[in-house]
């Protein structure tokens, strides 16, 4: 029986999020062929960020923490390339209708110049196609076939197959092929952000950068020119909570952002002479219990991995990934014996 080395083993990888990025350059960097699929026009998945001309905002992930070794050892090389840097906020927390300094001392990091750029930062010595939204996959004799709403079949067939994707998303390609996936998709509880950028003409002189809020349409505020080397007008990112915004997911985006400004109002941010943006995250926050922190059907050759495989989180979303590349590795290593 013939032996595969790694260089003649092909891996596709669909969505170009920081988990799927951490499983692509993993993988790479082990020798195997890999081409990621990515229905967006850029990379980075929820670390993301909005640019104009005049201004530009982190609307997805606002910050990330570093806890675990491996990933410590990452984000040293992301901030030896600077591409990641710390961000020293001054953090207060509104609760019980009062406003109070964060007791945390936790270190928070975010992309330098922007979220994105880890992402970027990643995905430059990997093959990654844009703008291809896999919608249907099948398994057939030992390969996986690949079909793009933009672009029909695709010609190249792959060995292994990886979804980086939001659970939701992952059931609908997956659940005829992989029946088991359902009830760790349920667990999963995925819920939606509305977003609002606001872009200021004037300075604001509130008493913070960001903020945690309780008990209010709102969960968070953020001035993103806190952030190191963020230029442009003043504009503040405000996430609303996770369970207003999945009872309201599918509200009028108008009628959505005025709740949010109005709120925002409340607690002393007047946003009524600023320009907005809206964005709807339909699969932002939620995870299941981080057992593996991936899953993989070895017989089909299929692996999973994200945020919501392991505890949520940017750190949670790169371990995903990154583990799951490994144990690629140990189960093909066994094949070939």
């Amino acid at each position: 029986m013939h032996e595969q080395n790694c260089s003649e083993i092909s891996v596709a990888i669909i969505g170009a999020g920081i988990s799927g990025l951490s499983c692509a350059t993993r993988l790479k960097a082990l020798g195997y062929q890999v081409r990621v699929y990515e229905k967006s026009r850029g990379v980075s998945g929820r670390m993301s960020t909005r640019s104009t001309a005049d201004w530009n905002a982190d609307h997805g992930a606002q910050y990330f923490t570093a806890r675990d070794p491996l990933f410590i050892n990452e984000l040293k090389q992301w901030i030896k390339d600077d591409v990641a840097a710390i961000w020293e906020p001054r953090l207060q927390v509104f609760k019980a209708g009062e406003w109070q300094d964060s007791a945390s001392k936790e270190n928070r990091y975010v992309g330098n110049p922007a979220m994105n750029t880890p992402g970027q930062y990643l995905a430059k010595n990997l093959v990654v196609k844009l703008n291809q939204t896999i919608h249907h996959i099948a398994y057939d004799q030992g390969k996986w076939l690949l079909h793009s709403q933009e672009h029909g079949a695709i010609q190249e067939q792959f060995d292994w197959l990886v979804l980086a994707l939001p659970a939701p998303q992952a059931l609908v390609i997956t659940q005829s092929i992989d029946r088991p996936i359902e009830e760790v998709v349920k667990r999963a509880n995925m819920q939606a952000c509305w977003t609002v950028m606001a872009t200021l003409t004037e300075k604001t002189n509130m008493p913070f950068d960001a903020a945690f809020i309780n008990s209010e349409i709102i969960s968070w505020l953020s001035r993103n020119n806190s952030k190191p080397n963020r230029a442009g007008m003043e504009t503040w990112t405000i996430h609303a909570n996770p369970l207003w915004s999945q009872v309201w997911v599918e509200r009028d985006k108008d009628e959505a952002a005025k709740e949010i400004l109005d709120c925002a109002k409340r607690l002393g941010l007047n946003c009524d002479a600023a320009k907005i943006s809206i964005h709807r995250w339909r699969y932002a926050s939620g995870h299941a219990a981080p057992i593996s922190g991936f899953r993989l059907c070895e017989d089909l050759k299929l692996g999973y991995c994200g945020d919501w495989l392991n505890g949520g989180r940017v750190e949670g979303a790169w371990l995903s990934g990154h583990h799951l590349a490994y144990q690629i590795q140990k189960t093909q290593h066994q094949t070939n014996l």
